[in-house]
């Protein structure tokens, strides 16, 4: 199950790759038993398909709390880029799963909250913009509470 994780992850039958995320990220929430995947599953998030990174950035996120190794540290920078992502569907979703990497990681809070509101949000369709500012709002309540 677990060999080539990265493969099956990038398959091109995106339902069984949606479902093995999803199953990677439920687990996660539960157990430390992906956490030794961080390293491949941070290898995807410059991926070029934006489902990959989707799922991804939430399979990391989950894997935040066990992090003891602080392997995050090498790719915050790198996560949190994707706020600004080119594909604006991946900008929410990277938002929405800060308020995990924050709760599970406090000391990213101040860095996460100062991308979140240096954010510039121009590039995308005037009509993405009031969901991207929703999400980020959510995000600051979560990690300001």
């Amino acid at each position: 199950m677990k060999e080539n994780i990265v493969a099956k992850l990038t398959a091109k039958d995106d339902k069984y790759a949606c479902a093995l995320a999803d199953k990677i990220i439920l687990e996660s929430r539960e157990t430390d038993e992906w956490y030794e995947y961080f390293n491949d599953f941070a290898s995807l998030l410059d991926h070029p398909k934006s489902l990959v990174r989707n799922r991804v950035l939430y399979i990391l996120a989950a894997n935040a709390q066990w992090d003891e190794a602080n392997l995050f540290d090498a790719i915050i920078s790198d996560f949190l880029s994707h706020i600004t992502d080119d594909k604006p569907i991946t900008a929410r979703q990277c938002i929405k799963a800060l308020a995990e990497v924050g709760i599970a990681k406090p000391k990213y809070v101040p860095r996460i909250l100062s991308c979140l509101q240096n954010a510039d949000l121009s590039k995308y369709k005037d009509s993405m913009h009031p969901l991207i500012e929703k999400d980020i709002a959510e995000t600051e309540k979560i990690l300001t509470a």
